[in-house]
C-alpha cells in the first residue's frame, strides 16, 4: 500500500506530472490495473495504467470501470485541460505521463511502490492481499477467504459476518479440512473451478457445519492459481457477482507478483543456506541476511518421493519448507540437487527439528513420502559438520524408511556401523579370515557358529548372557565356542581381535 501522496512524489523524478487538485493526499491505493486491449473483462485497481490508449476521455472511462483512483495516461502540456476535464467528470485522479519515459520503467516503479515492501505476518507476498479480501467483503457483504491450489489460505477478510464453524476451522487450521475437501469434491466444486471463470454457489451442509458459499476461479491465463470464497446463504446478485469477477482478476495479480517476488527470495535464501553449510567465509554476514540468530542450530536434510519414484516430490517438499502461512517460518531452506537443506535453530533437544518434520509432512499430499536426517547441535561455524551429519542420518533412514527420521546426537551408534557398512561394501573389510571360515561351515553343515559368537561377543564373554539370548543353555555355548577353535584360528582372549570380529559381526548384522 501507498498514499496518493508519496506516489506523486516519487513519479515526479520521473517526467510524471498531477494535472488539477485530483483527490486526497492521504488517499490509500492498494492495487495496479494495466490496460489490456485483449481482455474483455476491465481491469480492476486503484492506480490504472493507461497503456497504449490515446483519447483522454477514453483513459479516464477505462480507469472508471477499473473503480481507480488515479489514472496514469501520456499527454503534454497543451493537452492538460482537457486531460483534467475528461477525469473530472469520472473522478479520478490523472497523472500526466512524459513521452520520454517508457511504460515498462514506469510500470516497475509503480508496481514496486504499491505492491512491494515489508513482509507480513501472512508470510511472504504482496503486504496488501489481507487488505484486499477486506474490500471485497465489503463489497459483496460476505466474510471473504482467498486460497491458493491446495485450499491454503493465503488472505482473508477480518469483516465477520455470521461465521460458521467450517471457516473457523479453515483459518485456524490454514487450510481447508479433509472432510470439507472431500465435500467439495464430491459436489464437483474442485471440477468447476478447473474449468470454468464463472462463479459457482455451494449450498449449506449442517452437518459439516457449513453455510453457504459463492466461489470463483483465481487464474492467470489458463493457469489455475487458487480461489475467491465469499460466504452466502444465496446466490450473489449480479451486481455483486460482477464485483467478485473483477475481484479475481486482481486477486490473480497479486499471486502472480507474490509468486515471482518468493521465486526470488528462494534463491537468495538458498545461495545463503549453501554458503552456510559448505563452510562460508562470513558466517555472520549470511545469518544476518537469512533473519537467523547466532544458534545453535541443527541442518536437516529431507528427500521427498511420489508413487514410488525417488525425489518426484522435492520441488513440492521445497515450495513447502519456504512458504510462510502467518507466522515466521523459523528455519532457512535450500534446495542443493535431490535434498532439501534446512538451517532451523535448535538447542540439545532435537524435538524442534522433529516438529518441523511433521509440519512439513503434514503440509505435503498424502502420496509423498519423505526421508529425512538431522544433524546434531552445531555454532555458526560448525554447521558444515551438522550438514555432513544430516546427510549420514538421511542415508540411514532411507535404508530404513519405516523408522522415525534420525537425529545424528541420538543415533550416532548406527550411523557407525553404517560407515562400517560402506567400508565393508566398498571391499575394505577383509574377505578372509576366522568369520569367513565360519560362515562357510554354518553354511555346509547348518550350524549357528557365527550368531553364537556375536551373542558372546556382544555379552562381553558372559556365557549365561549369552545363552539367555540364545534361548540356550550355556554349556551349549561353551561348546560351540570349543568348536571353534577347531574350524579357525580363533584367538578369543586378544582384544583387539574381539573388538574386530564384534565390529565386523555388528555390521553385517545391520546389513541384513
Amino acid at each position: 500500500m501507498v498514499k496518493l501522496d508519496r506516489l506523486i512524489t516519487v513519479l515526479g523524478g520521473y517526467g510524471v506530472r498531477l494535472v488539477g487538485p485530483g483527490a486526497a493526499r492521504e488517499t490509500e491505493l492498494r492495487s495496479v490495473a494495466m490496460h489490456d486491449p485483449t481482455d474483455e473483462s476491465p481491469a480492476v485497481g486503484d492506480v490504472f495504467l493507461a497503456v497504449g490508449v490515446e483519447s483522454p476521455e477514453r483513459a479516464a472511462e477505462l480507469a472508471a470501470a477499473a473503480h481507480a483512483a488515479v489514472v496514469l495516461l501520456r499527454g503534454d502540456s497543451a493537452a492538460a485541460d482537457g486531460i483534467n476535464r475528461a477525469c473530472g467528470q469520472h473522478e479520478v485522479t490523472p497523472l500526466v505521463v512524459d513521452p520520454a519515459v517508457s511504460w515498462s520503467q514506469l510500470a516497475e516503479v509503480v508496481y514496486g511502490l504499491v505492491f512491494e515492501g515489508r513482509e507480513t505476518e501472512s508470510g511472504r507476498g504482496p503486504s496488501d492481499l489481507f487488505a484486499l479480501a477486506d474490500t471485497v467483503a465489503a463489497a459483496v457483504k460476505g466474510s471473504v477467504t482467498i486460497e491458493d491450489r491446495l485450499s491454503r489460505v493465503m488472505a482473508y477478510s477480518s469483516l465477520q459476518h455470521e461465521v460458521d464453524s467450517a471457516r473457523h476451522e479453515t483459518i485456524l487450521g490454514r487450510r481447508v479440512p479433509e472432510a470439507i475437501r472431500r465435500l467439495f469434491t464430491e459436489r464437483g466444486v474442485f471440477a468447476h473451478l478447473s474449468v470454468s471463470d464463472e462463479p459457482l454457489f455451494v449450498p449449506t451442509s449442517p452437518s459439516h457445519g457449513l453455510g453457504g458459499r459463492m466461489v470463483i476461479a483465481v487464474r492467470a491465463g489458463r493457469e489455475f492459481l487458487g480461489s475467491l470464497w465469499v460466504a452466502c446463504d444465496a446466490p450473489l446478485s449480479e451486481q455483486r457477482a460482477r464485483v467478485l469477477r473483477d475481484s479475481a482478476h486482481t486477486v490473480a495479480s497479486h499471486l502472480l507478483r507474490s509468486r515471482v517476488s518468493a521465486d526470488l527470495e528462494r534463491q537468495v535464501e538458498s545461495e545463503l543456506v549453501i554458503q552456510l553449510v559448505e563452510a562460508s567465509p562470513d558466517t555472520t554476514t549470511a545469518l544476518g541476511k537469512l533473519g537467523l540468530g547466532p544458534g545453535p542450530f541443527r541442518v536437516i536434510a529431507l528427500q521427498a518421493h511420489a508413487h514410488g519414484e525417488r525425489h518426484a516430490a522435492v520441488l513440492l517438499a521445497f515450495e513447502r519448507a519456504t512458504t510462510g502461512f502467518g507466522w515466521s517460518r523459523p528455519g532457512r531452506s535450500a534446495l542443493f540437487g535431490n535434498t532439501v537443506y534446512t538451517i532451523l535453530p535448535s538447542d540439545e533437544d532435537p524435538a524442534a527439528a522433529r516438529d518441523w518434520l511433521h509440519t512439513i509432512i503434514t503440509n505435503l499430499p498424502e502420496h509423498v513420502t519423505i526421508t529425512a536426517g538431522i544433524g546434531a547441535p552445531a555454532t555458526p561455524n560448525q554447521l558444515p559438520t551438522s550438514r555432513n551429519e544430516a546427510d549420514e542420518s538421511l542415508a540411514l533412514h532411507t535404508a530404513r524408511p519405516g523408522d522415525a527420521p534420525i537425529s545424528y546426537d541420538e543415533s550416532w551408534d548406527r550411523i557407525l556401523l553404517q560407515r562400517l557398512r560402506t567400508a565393508a561394501a566398498s571391499g575394505r573389510v577383509p574377505p578372509r579370515g576366522p568369520l569367513a571360515d565360519l560362515a562357510r561351515h554354518d553354511a555346509a553343515h547348518a550350524t549357528d557358529y557365527l550368531s553364537t559368537l556375536h551373542a558372546w561377543l556382544r555379552a562381553q564373554a558372559n556365557l549365561t548372557v549369552a545363552a539367555e539370548r540364545l534361548d540356550v543353555h550355556p554349556n551349549t555355548v561353551r561348546y560351540r565356542l570349543r568348536r571353534m577353535r577347531g574350524i579357525t584360528d580363533l584367538r578369543l582372549d586378544d582384544p583387539d581381535e574381539r573388538l574386530a570380529m564384534l565390529i565386523a559381526l555388528a555390521t553385517d548384522a545391520e546389513r541384513a
